[in-house]
Formats: C-alpha cells, structure tokens, sequence
C-alpha cells in the first residue's frame, strides 16, 4: 500500500470575523513520491489550503496529516517545527533574505529543524551539490541573494525548499511569472531533484497547460466546497 505523505479527511473552516467565506475539502490524499498540480482561479480557496496543510491556521473540524502526524493535534510551537522538519516550500516571491548570502538562504530551514539538519548531513556540502545540481555556479554561494538574477534566486528558492530532504514540497504559484521555456526548464530542475529522493511534490497554480508534466492533476472545484454569504 503507498503511503500517503499527505492527507486531509473531512476538513472544514471558516475564516473567523469572515462570514463570507468557509472552506470544506472531503478528501486530499498525496502519496509519497508523488508529483501533484493543484489548479484553481483566484478566490478558489488555494491559500487557506495551503495555509490548513502547513498548520499556519487550524480547521474547525476535520484531520490534516503531514508525514504521518495529525497536525491538528499539535501545539503552535509542534506545528511550527513539523513544518521545518517535513515540509520544504517554494514561494512566489521567493521570500530570500535579500542581504544574506546564498548559502545562508539555503541553509535557513536547518536552523528550525534539527532532524533535517541531520538528514542534510555535512550542510556546507549539501548546499554545494544542490547548487551544482540546479545549475547555479559556485562563485555565487557565497554572493548576497539581492545580487542575483530573477532566474537564480528562483533556484536558490528551489535549493532551500529541498535541503535536508523534506518529504513534502509544496511550491505556490512558482512559474506565473516565467515564459514557456522558463517553465519548462525550472520544472525540469524540480521534478530530477524530487525524483532524486522520492519527494512528494504538490504546486499549485492557475496554468492547466502545465497538468501534462505531473503525475496528477487535482482542480479546486472537484475537492473543495467553497461557502460565501448570499450564496
């Protein structure tokens, strides 16, 4: 039986002071290795998800499972370090300390999780061999982030999400602002450093063109029951 790296059962929530807007998803399951598209428009509740799955906000009813841990049973302190621990994000802005050097950006989530700092072995090296296998050159490790280009902090975004080999990625919207051929060859890089280590990945996005390149295919409209006021 695969296991399921992620899994949320029955899981409900209402933006407090918000009666306009409640969230249900009956079922999401992510096993591991596997490499998940989450499509959805704006306003289609991809954020509170997010939000529910890395334990930053908790469901009024329902179960969340991240590597085997129900989430919704942890304190904020334990959700905080089951995130570090299990989860590696990609943001679409990146969120790179734009003074720190590459190598601090990289490094950033072992300073929260030590089980993955011990997962990431000898870090210094681990940073260099993920910067090698995601094409950035050595010179600029050591380089602060806000000297990069546009293309290269998005691999060192890459880099930090994937050290110390979490067993889940989840990446927002990490291509809307790249050409074709940029998206192609930054989901390339993604998936051979995933694969590499049988790493779960779920993106989210609003681009069905990309659903041919994963595994699976998943749209907003066919888990989730979104709720407004009036409607």
């Amino acid at each position: 039986m695969t296991q399921a790296v992620l899994k949320l059962s029955d899981v409900g929530y209402h933006w407090p002071g918000r009666s306009a807007f409640a969230l249900h998803v009956a079922d999401l399951t992510v096993s591991k290795g596997e490499t998940v598209l989450l499509l959805g428009e704006s306003g289609s509740g991809k954020s509170t998800l997010l939000s529910l799955i890395c334990g930053t906000i908790l469901p009024d009813q329902g179960s969340v499972s991240v590597a085997g841990t129900n989430v919704t049973t942890l304190s904020g302190a334990a959700r905080d370090k089951l995130r570090a621990e299990q989860i590696g994000v990609i943001f679409q802005q990146f969120n790179l300390l734009p003074f720190g050097t590459v190598s601090d950006n990289i490094m950033l989530p072992l300073r929260f999780a030590p089980e993955r700092r011990k997962r990431a072995g000898d870090a210094a090296t681990e940073v260099e061999n993920l910067c090698t296998a995601l094409g950035l050159p050595r010179s600029v490790i050591h380089a602060k982030a806000n000297a990069l280009s546009v293309g290269q902090q998005q691999r060192v975004a890459v880099a930090r999400a994937l050290i110390g080999q979490p067993p889940l990625i989840i990446a927002d919207e990490p291509t809307s602002a790249l050409d074709a051929n940029s998206q192609a060859a930054f989901l390339d890089l993604l998936f051979t450093q995933t694969a590499a280590h049988d790493t779960s990945l779920l993106m989210v996005s609003h681009d069905p063109r990309l659903g041919e390149r994963f595994d699976r295919v998943i749209r907003m409209e066919d888990i989730a029951v979104i709720e407004r006021a009036g409607e």
